[in-house]
């Protein structure tokens, strides 16, 4: 027997506590020490993140996710479009058309949210609960209803004319009211998704980014309608309306000194945000404010010029933002 072992009766249970756990310790600390020539761990700071890694990933999301954020804005607005169209004796022709967009949009979302989730059981997995406090779970949840009123809508729509007039009538007024309640979040709510988020240049911007998402859907939403030949001018002033909130936000972006909102303005991501900003803005408010005081014939070739622009800078925006979250999660380190 060891002369430490002999020695413990004579301690009290505490101290022999203690001097159990303390040779406990200074075993784990011999085993821990480095031998000679054995590398070291590498340190952890806030510039230069775990193992040389870096704090923020950088945004995984493809090809899928820029369109996705182009088509559910457009058929959000749409859809809003279609049923206040309605509420307002608007033609017929325009509030179908409207419609069918809005459709169009909700069915085409959920492919392209699958196709980047990689599987359809993610997708459905979402599905399984409701968190308010979650943007992704609240927008999925909104393109579920947006979907169903829209499909109502549409399909009150296509029974008009025929015997069950009043089924026709229910189903259109049942579609109204969804898309009127789903509409304007489905537009929105991925502007709240993307500023949640720890990018930089998203995070920043989150006031902003759910109005620019709106007033660019609905510039692409009445471009649409009006290269479909409708020349309504009740459109041409939501468009104008639409395009001046699109300047605004891009003279903003370009007059901010923040340093976060650089990726909006140098680089190939600020390339990309300018061409958007310009298609959608100032190029289409020009085109129609100069209808306003042309002869008929110039004033609809104006205004579908102004409408070709406002779709296609409403897309190439969408994609310049995922390209700056891209580009500012880079610059969040060395």
């Amino acid at each position: 027997m060891s002369q430490a072992t002999r020695l413990l009766p004579k301690l009290d249970r505490d101290e022999q506590k203690e001097a159990r756990l303390g040779a406990i310790q200074r075993e784990a600390a011999l085993r821990l020490e480095p031998r000679s020539g054995a590398p070291t761990m590498p340190s952890a700071s806030p510039e230069e993140g775990y193992y040389g890694l870096p704090l923020l990933k950088e945004p995984t999301w493809t090809w899928e996710i820029p369109l996705y954020l182009f088509v559910g804005g457009t058929a959000g607005t749409a859809g809003v479009l279609s049923a206040i169209g309605r509420l307002t004796h608007a033609p017929t022709r325009l509030t179908r058309d409207a419609s069918y967009i809005a459709l169009a949009g909700a069915m085409l979302s959920p492919p392209l949210l699958i196709s980047d989730l990689g599987r359809p059981a993610r997708f459905l997995a979402m599905l399984r609960v409701f968190k308010p406090q979650s943007p992704m779970s609240v927008g999925v949840w909104t393109l579920l209803g947006f979907s169903a009123a829209a499909l109502t809508t549409a399909l009150g729509e296509w029974m008009e004319g025929s015997r069950t007039g009043r089924a026709a009538f229910t189903l259109r007024a049942a579609g109204d009211a969804g898309l009127l309640m789903f509409g304007p979040l489905f537009a929105s709510y991925t502007g709240v998704l993307i500023g949640a988020t720890v990018i930089p240049v998203w995070n920043r911007n989150v006031g902003v980014l759910p109005v620019h998402f709106v007033a660019s859907g609905l510039g692409a939403a009445v471009g649409i309608l009006e290269l479909r030949g409708h020349k309504q001018p009740a459109l041409n002033r939501l468009a104008l309306a639409a395009a001046t909130v699109e300047t605004a936000v891009g003279a903003s972006f370009e007059l901010s000194s923040d340093s976060v909102n650089q990726p909006l303005k140098k680089g190939p991501s600020g390339l990309v945000t300018r061409l958007g900003g310009v298609l959608s803005g100032p190029i289409p408010l020009a085109l129609r404010v100069a209808s306003l005081f042309a002869r008929r014939r110039r004033a609809a070739r104006l205004r579908r010029y102004a409408a070709l622009s406002s779709v296609i800078g409403s897309a190439i925006t969408r994609v310049a933002w995922v390209h700056a979250g891209h580009e500012s999660a880079r610059e969040s380190h060395p």
